[in-house]
């Protein structure tokens, strides 16, 4: 990593860069998981609403050299916390991800948290595991950037790794 990542809350000018970044079909294949149709504008407008007002939500902006490269979240589902992350598809390689989401993971105060990955996004599971997420089940499910059923790993951070320090 050459610059250094920051999170800041969610802005409106923030959105349109979240919305080309969905606009990139490799990101979105490896994501698997992603909107019906990353090119519906209305549709992402009314997600962001919806999640920006739920004060559950922890949206945060990713910024390198205060240039918005990506977003990460911690949400609630059922009574568990999971965590998601998209970066700017030009900017993948660098660490962002790795170093956004160990930043994110410093503000959550609840364990375990987890997280969910298509079982062949490499990229994502490694960013995963960096930040000391474990493997803990199987899931699959309906994929629409895939247009099929795609085999997910299911992971958690568990309570102790809030002990350990940053990788």
């Amino acid at each position: 990593m050459t610059s250094e990542v920051r999170l800041r809350p969610v802005r409106d000018e923030d959105l349109p860069a979240f919305f080309a970044h969905e606009q990139e079909p490799q990101a979105n294949w490896m994501a698997a998981f992603g909107p019906a149709d990353p090119s519906d504008r209305a549709a992402f407008d009314a997600h962001w609403k919806r999640i920006r007002t739920d004060p559950r939500i922890v949206n945060r902006t990713i910024t390198v050299d205060d240039e918005v490269v990506g977003r990460v979240a911690a949400f609630p589902v059922g009574e568990r916390t999971e965590v998601s992350y998209w970066i700017d598809p030009r900017r993948w390689g660098r660490g962002h991800a790795t170093a956004a989401l160990a930043a994110l993971l410093r503000e959550l105060p609840q364990r375990p948290v987890h997280a969910r990955a298509a079982k062949d996004n490499a990229a994502s599971l490694a960013v995963l595991r960096k930040c000391g997420f474990v493997v803990v089940g199987e899931d699959s499910g309906y994929a629409n950037a895939r247009g099929a059923e795609v085999e997910e790993y299911v992971l958690e951070l568990p309570r102790e790794a809030a002990d350990q320090p940053d990788h």
